[in-house]
């Protein structure tokens, strides 16, 4: 048996009907790269039996999306209506995020995920960190390919003796970019992992959590078997949620 990791679901409709959905490449991303059985989440907000759900889980895996955490979530006011919204997964997401760190259950999270943590925990974002004075526009160029969207953007600086130099063992790395909001505001209890050439935080890791926790802006889940970094990162995980499981394993044989 391998340990499970729950990948929280987006809402999306599909027609007239709505769905729970996730992309295969996050779910691609919990086998291959952290060797683990990828269980989706669906996004119901108050309706889901996270007591339940938490108790099943080895690690949690918080995946990127093309909706914005609801700037409500940090007492601001949506500045572009026009971008979506997923207010099903914000209910879903933020409540479950902090009860996982207070249990020390493992966590890798992607882009968005990236950004809920940063709100769940008590931090705030840009809501377009390319209106920032002294910040590069991150956003990707929707008319080029895939692979291009997806290729090397930019570099971030590793912090030196930190939770992510130990993993990768290298001070800094190429990254893509695909994100429009970045951290603003960091949430307390969380330790910079990376940033950017602009100096827009990339990497987090929460220091007052007991378990595994990771955050990161970019997408190591693209063609992941490709990148040597992005499977030392889920490799960590995998790990992490291995000795979760191995640990309740213990307790209830």
């Amino acid at each position: 048996m391998r340990p499970i990791v729950i990948v929280p679901a987006c809402t999306r409709d599909f027609g007239e009907h709505p769905y729970h959905a996730a992309q295969h490449k996050y779910v691609d991303a919990v086998a291959i790269g952290a060797d683990c059985a990828p269980m989706i989440l669906p996004s119901m907000g108050e309706r889901l039996d996270l007591e339940t759900m938490l108790d099943l889980c080895d690690g949690i895996m918080l995946t990127g999306s093309a909706s914005n955490v609801h700037p409500s979530y940090y007492s601001e006011e949506v500045l572009d209506p026009t971008l979506p919204q997923d207010p099903d997964r914000d209910q879903t997401t933020l409540p479950l995020i902090r009860e996982a760190v207070k249990r020390g259950i493992p966590i890798i999270a992607i882009c968005r995920g990236f950004q809920e943590m940063n709100v769940a925990l008590g931090g705030s974002l840009f809501q377009a960190v390319q209106s920032v004075p002294g910040h590069f526009d991150h956003r990707e160029n929707p008319e080029l390919g895939m692979d291009e969207q997806y290729g090397d953007a930019h570099k971030v600086r590793i912090t030196p003796g930190g939770m992510l130099h130990g993993i990768l063992g290298v001070e800094e790395i190429p990254v893509n970019s695909l994100h429009g909001q970045g951290v603003n505001g960091l949430a307390p209890g969380l330790t910079v992992e990376a940033v950017a050439e602009d100096g827009l935080v990339e990497a987090f890791s929460v220091s007052i959590s007991p378990g595994f926790t990771l955050a990161v802006q970019w997408h190591p889940e693209w063609r992941i078997a490709h990148n040597p970094h992005s499977m030392k990162m889920f490799g960590a995980f995998g790990d992490a949620c291995r000795a979760r499981f191995q640990s309740k394993k213990r307790k209830n044989p």
